[in-house]
């Protein structure tokens, strides 16, 4: 049974994570502040480590190179609600295993999470792509033709979730779920902003509205 030890402040979200990650049988602690998260880190008893930035005491920047430093190589998947490609990179060149911004779907967490505990690494997809259009998920860097194109967090969910299905229709509650996890809003039009935001970037033509239904990414 694999170990795992949440470092996240927020009650909500810590709870919503443990829940979540127990009923699929992980072993779960969790660490409310950045010195706590280290020494538990440190100690060996855990085989994860789901790391929020915005802890207190010390952040989660400071908590993954002291890590690192001390030749700790436990696997850690950071969670942030920085809306920063910036973070992003500084968190993967850390030493951080996986990076994802809040709010977040568990599905997809726990998908995360089973992959590192799986050692799997070097076996993922690392480069999603449909006509010229592509996405790192190493560097979280988007090319759109010959241009690299700076995308936010959120943007970048977005636009990677087009490309994990390119050419189907995507309904806006589905896109809601996947990008904006345990915080959509059914009624919210915030798809509609960042569809635009992502057209603007990305090429006008290449995601469709299909009335009535969602969205479809195409071919460029």
């Amino acid at each position: 049974m694999s170990r795992v030890l949440i470092a996240e402040d927020e009650p909500r979200i810590a709870s919503f994570i443990e829940k979540g990650l127990k009923a699929h049988g992980f072993t779960t602690a969790v660490a409310g502040d950045g010195r706590t998260a280290r020494a538990s880190a440190l100690s060996g008893e855990f085989d994860l480590l789901v790391l929020d930035i915005g802890l207190p005491g010390m952040d989660g920047f400071e908590v993954l190179r002291s890590l690192r430093a001390e030749r700790c190589t436990i696997p850690v998947v950071v969670l942030t609600a920085r809306d920063s490609v910036q973070d992003t990179v500084a968190g993967l060149e850390g030493g951080a295993d996986d990076y994802m911004p809040k709010p977040f779907r568990f599905e997809e967490l726990l998908a995360r999470i089973r992959l590192r505990l799986a050692g799997g690494r070097g076996t993922e997809v690392t480069v999603l792509s449909c006509g010229d259009l592509s996405l790192d998920l190493r560097t979280r860097r988007a090319r759109a033709g010959d241009r690299t194109v700076d995308l936010s967090a959120r943007e970048f969910a977005l636009a990677e979730t087009f490309l994990r299905h390119p050419g189907q229709v995507l309904a806006r509650e589905q896109l809601l779920s996947h990008v904006w996890g345990y915080d959509f809003d059914p009624g919210s039009n915030v798809v509609d902003v960042y569809v635009r935001y992502l057209r603007k970037k990305l090429g006008a033509d290449r995601i469709e509205t299909v009335r009535g239904m969602g969205y479809r990414l195409l071919e460029a």
